[in-house]
């Protein structure tokens, strides 16, 4: 019985991981909608009004980023572009927040919060990148 809670543990950590390599995909899109929906239904919406208004925040946010990681050709750019530094930030706080119960050291705790910070903006660039429809590029091949 013992083992079959480890083994299940051990599955359901790497569903959650999963699930978290996915959603920072979309980390800042969702927190665009979210703060764009709050404006809507404070400024008197309602909420069928703010949850429109902030899909269409969201889709607007993603498809920016999208167009932009198309169209900007620098590396260094494309990284700011590809909403790494919000995937980076909850990845951060979610590492953090599994290895603070498992951690006993904060140094330690602090250590793998880094990592898991770095694993997932490699993701969240990776998936952003891959997904930015571009075309091949014509720079560097010779024309006759």
């Amino acid at each position: 019985m013992i083992i079959l809670g480890i083994v299940l543990s051990f599955a359901a950590i790497g569903v959650l991981c999963g699930l978290l390599f996915t959603l920072a995909v979309f980390a800042l899109p969702f927190f665009a909608g979210v703060t764009i929906g709050t404006w809507a239904y404070q400024s008197g919406a309602g909420w069928l009004g703010a949850i429109l208004v902030g899909m269409v925040g969201a889709g607007v946010t993603l498809g920016v980023g999208q167009i932009l990681l198309g169209i900007v050709r620098p590396l260094w750019a494309r990284l700011l572009i590809a909403f790494v530094a919000p995937a980076a930030i909850a990845g951060y706080h979610a590492t953090h927040g599994i290895v603070k119960h498992t951690v006993p050291s904060e140094t330690w705790q602090l250590v793998f919060s880094v990592i898991g910070a770095a694993a997932v903006g490699v993701t969240a660039f990776a998936r952003v990148a891959g997904m930015a429809a571009t075309g091949p590029s014509s720079q560097g091949i010779a024309r006759a």
